[in-house]
Parts: C-alpha cells; structure tokens; sequence
C-alpha cells in the first residue's frame, strides 16, 4: 500500500468518526429541548447541525491538543519505512477503535464519550507500536485525564447551581407562565449547547488528521489546513444532522422528566463548562458534561427524581470506554503492522 493511499484512508476514517461523532453526540446537544416539546426533534436536529457546524470553525485549541499532547511519533525511535508509516497506523488504529466503539454505544442507546474514546484510541495505538509507553506523552495525558474528571463534576454543580438560583426566581410565579418564558429561553441555551459542542469534538478529527499529515511532512508547524477546517466541520454537521434518537431517549427522557427551566439550566451550564475547556484546549466528554448537570438540576427537586439507576448504566458504558478501545486499537495497530511494514 502506498503512503498517499494511506493518508486518504486516515482523511477518510477522521472524517467518518467525526460523522458518527456526530451522530452519536447529536442528543448532547438537542436531547432537552425536544423533552420539553420546545421543538419538534427535525427542527432541534437541524437548529444542532447548523451550530455544531459554526461552533467547529472557532478556534483550534482542543485540535492541537491531540496533535502534540497524546502521542510524540518523534518518540519510536524507527527507522527506514516504519518512520513514515507510524503516524498513519497510529491515528487509522485510533480512530477504527472508537468509530467501532460509538457504533456500539449508540446501538445500545447509551451516551457513551467519544472523547474518551479517541484518546483511549490514541494510547492503545501507541503503545502496541512501540511496545511500550515510549510514545506517550505524560503529561498532556494527565491534564486531559484531569479535567475529564473534573468537567463532569463542573457540570453536576453548575447544573445544580443554576436551578437553585431559577427556583427562588420563579417560586411565586404561575408554571404556564414559566413554561412560556423558558421555553424561549431555551432555544438560546440550546443554540449555546450546539455550539460550544461543536467547538469541543469536530476539533478532534481535526487534530487526528493534521497530526497524521505532520507526521509525513504534508503538513508543517502544527498548522491546521483550511480544507481540514471546513471538511470536519461538514462532518459533524452532517452527523448530527442524521440524529441519534435513541441517545435522545435516553438523555431527554430517560434520565429525568424535564420542563423547559430544567432544560435551561442543564444547557446553560454544560455549554458554558466547554466554553470553558474548549478555549483552554481540553478534549473533555460533552456527553458527560450535560449527562451531569442534567443530574445537578434534577437532584435540586429530590434525589429520587434522577433515575439513578439508568445513570449507574452510562456510567459504565464510560467505564469501559478505555479498556474497550486501548485494546481494540492496540489490536488493530499490530494488524496494519505487521501488514503494512513487516509483512
């Protein structure tokens, strides 16, 4: 197999995980709004596309963030053909391993993280290229690890903290009137949602094929190509576009019955906590971040309002994530190895 070849098959493979992304991370962002019939679901669906689209063209921190703070391909230490193709196995293993791994979770209607899945992608490549943990980059790993603990954490909180603020403001006034007021204010927040999920996860196919491109000298200082810009963004557009209404189910109506100052408080709060990490480029889960401040605000009613136990099932869904996909990439890498440079 040529090495152009092979880089159209990683262009390829980074734009079908961002699709799947896409379609995968759709209820992120659309899952309340359509709850709490603010919006018909083909409406929110296309109101999410259009954002996620915008939101992927502002800035590029988290992209380069895969690019240089995972895997150091300088690192291997090879020689002869195995330097060209390194950078090609590790993002094609990569990114097979989570495409497969949302395919599976969104079969399930579980909101698993994509996020999680691309870095343990990442690593699981790495280490079965080198045989070790050569490759990784250590500290950039631990600051991603970091504050995909702590941003669901954020958003718990938020979430919670911006529906206690809203239940002392509407304590005295009529749920019609609350109703009509924050289901207008919840196509803002949606609008917010879509965006800021946008600028968090189309950059991460972005990072994958710059740092495949960078690694064969088709690209040079860490630059991101325009085309590679627009064709991630039209990738998550076009996912997203496509749905996920079992994920939809799930989040919107399986976790916790919700109105429209519910729905609200959920967005505002996660949209704001990626803002946040997106800006300071941090590859977090957005499916975990509105996962969990959908939580916050129902624990402000009751504990017994969150179904907690299909909480404990995403849960695990995002436990196994890693195992799931260092193991699948690792097994994939030394397939395409041992085809493309040994064989």
């Amino acid at each position: 197999m040529t090495l152009t070849l092979l880089v159209v098959l990683v262009v390829i493979a980074a734009l079908a995980f961002d699709f799947s992304n896409g379609w995968h991370d759709c209820a992120n962002a659309v899952a309340t709004v359509i709850s709490t019939r603010v919006l018909t679901p083909a409406a929110a669906i296309m109101l999410a596309a259009t954002l996620n689209f915008l939101g992927a063209l502002a800035g590029q921190a988290v992209a380069k963030t895969i690019m240089k703070g995972i895997v150091d391909v300088k690192a291997l230490h090879l020689t002869g053909q195995a330097v060209q193709f390194a950078p090609l196995v590790l993002t094609l293993s990569a990114v097979l391993s989570a495409i497969v791994w949302n395919i599976l979770t969104v079969r399930r209607g579980l909101p698993a993280s994509s996020s999680h899945a691309i870095m343990g992608g990442l690593i699981g490549a790495s280490v079965a290229y080198a045989g070790g943990l050569t490759a990784l980059h250590g500290p950039g790993i631990e600051k991603v690890l970091l504050f995909m603990l702590l941003a669901p954490l954020f958003g718990f909180l938020g979430g919670f903290v911006v529906m206690a603020a809203l239940s002392l403001l509407i304590r005295d006034r009529a749920p019609s009137r609350v109703n009509r007021w924050f289901g207008l204010l919840q196509l803002g927040s949606v609008s917010f949602m879509a965006f800021s999920h946008g600028q968090n996860d189309a950059q991460k196919a972005m990072g994958i094929i710059t740092l495949a491109l960078a690694g064969v000298g088709m690209s040079q200082g860490g630059h991101i190509p325009t085309w590679v810009v627009l064709a991630c963004a039209t990738a998550m557009a076009l996912g997203t576009a496509a749905g996920g209404m079992r994920v939809i189910r799930t989040l919107g109506v399986g976790l916790l019955k919700l109105q429209p100052v519910h729905g609200f408080a959920a967005e505002t709060a996660a949209a704001t906590v990626l803002m946040f990490t997106a800006h300071s480029g941090l590859p977090v889960s957005t499916t975990q971040v509105i996962t969990a401040s959908i939580m916050g605000v129902g624990s402000t009613r009751r504990l017994s309002a969150v179904r907690w136990g299909l909480g404990r099932k995403i849960a695990y869904a995002w436990l196994l994530t890693f195992p799931f996909t260092i193991l699948a990439s690792g097994l994939i890498c030394l397939a395409l190895t041992a085809l493309l440079i040994r064989g």
